[in-house]
């Protein structure tokens, strides 16, 4: 039996304690084994809701552990470039929160330390992982919609907490950062494609996006898009060709925001319903990840494909001016 990966936290954010820490708990050949907090508050509700687990109060001090093999970053968006390098120079293979970097170029360091020190590091980029993505994308590749015309895709939620983290410009806070990657993403993921002809219009509040609308195309469609995080919550994406068209009525958070779906309309008049109301996007993660470390089995997403999202995040900020 291969032994498990021992994973380690850097920071006890709310989206750690929800999200991905029951993930690795819960991910087969993964083990969540320390957590490195300042605060014994919330290393104790950590340990409460895991068991037990070695509490590190640095950052640095969870690295110079030799039992930790992996490294799970949940850091504010600016300081995962740095944290996820020093990972890797300390040894340890990383999962870093998306968006890996707040520029494209940024990314490049990333991928050097990666292929000089032979460690697995990529994004935590936790859709590609889910069955209803995989099966759009083999969708779209045996043309089940004909040929692609137009890419839609809506994503918001409102958030006005001007103390939140994604509201701080200097952390690296915006629509974009926090929920463009999926938006623009997802249609890179599920068509193969680069996008191009990008324009775009923000809107700017205390210094960070609020709201972005996009237009664009893609796998010679056109791409429309919004993204806000000052709306009532929404999200749905759909892939309309000239045959049918694919919808996801929740992209994005499958089973919290609805049941995760894929809603294939035909010519014909049929609609071809595929429901997923088992899988977990961020334990899938996590068990591909220590796959491809202890197998060396495929992994859908790479610092590149991340590299390729952050390029297109760029070029909407350049198009808006």
């Amino acid at each position: 039996m291969t032994k498990p990966l021992n994973w380690g936290i850097l920071g006890a954010a709310k989206f750690a304690y929800e999200h991905m820490g029951p993930a690795i708990h819960a991910a087969r050949g993964a083990h969540l084994a320390a957590l490195a907090t300042s605060s014994a508050e919330k290393f104790a509700a950590f340990s409460d809701k895991f068991g037990a687990l070695r509490h590190h109060d640095s950052y640095d001090a969870l690295l110079a552990d030799d039992t930790i093999d992996a490294v799970y970053i949940p850091l504010p968006n600016s300081l995962h470039v740095e944290w996820g390098l020093k990972a890797l120079e300390a040894g340890k293979h990383v999962l870093i929160e998306k968006p890996v970097a707040m520029k494209a170029d940024e990314i490049d360091a990333l991928i050097a330390a990666r292929d000089r020190t032979g460690l697995m590091a990529t994004e935590a980029y936790m859709i590609v992982h889910h069955p209803q993505w995989q099966r759009t994308k083999a969708l779209l590749a045996e043309g089940a919609v004909g040929r692609l015309r137009q890419v839609s895709c809506a994503f918001s939620f409102d958030n006005r907490d001007l103390s939140n983290i994604r509201n701080k410009p200097d952390m690296g806070g915006g629509a974009l950062p926090d929920i463009g990657v999926y938006a623009l993403g997802c249609a890179r993921f599920a068509t193969g494609a680069e996008f191009e002809n990008v324009a775009a219009q923000i809107e700017w509040e205390n210094g960070v996006d609020t709201m972005s609308r996009i237009q664009a195309s893609i796998a010679g469609a056109g791409y429309q898009g919004y993204v806000s995080t000052r709306m009532h919550a929404f999200q749905e994406v759909a892939f309309h060709g000239e045959e049918g068209m694919i919808k996801l009525p929740a992209p994005f958070n499958p089973n919290v925001y609805d049941m995760g779906r894929i809603e294939l309309q035909l010519a014909d008049g049929v609609t071809r319903v595929e429901r997923f109301p088992a899988a977990n996007h961020y334990v899938n993660q996590v068990e591909a990840f220590c796959a491809a470390v202890q197998n060396g089995a495929d992994y859908p997403w790479s610092l590149e494909n991340a590299k390729g999202t952050q390029a297109t995040i760029d070029a909407v900020y350049a198009a808006a001016g």
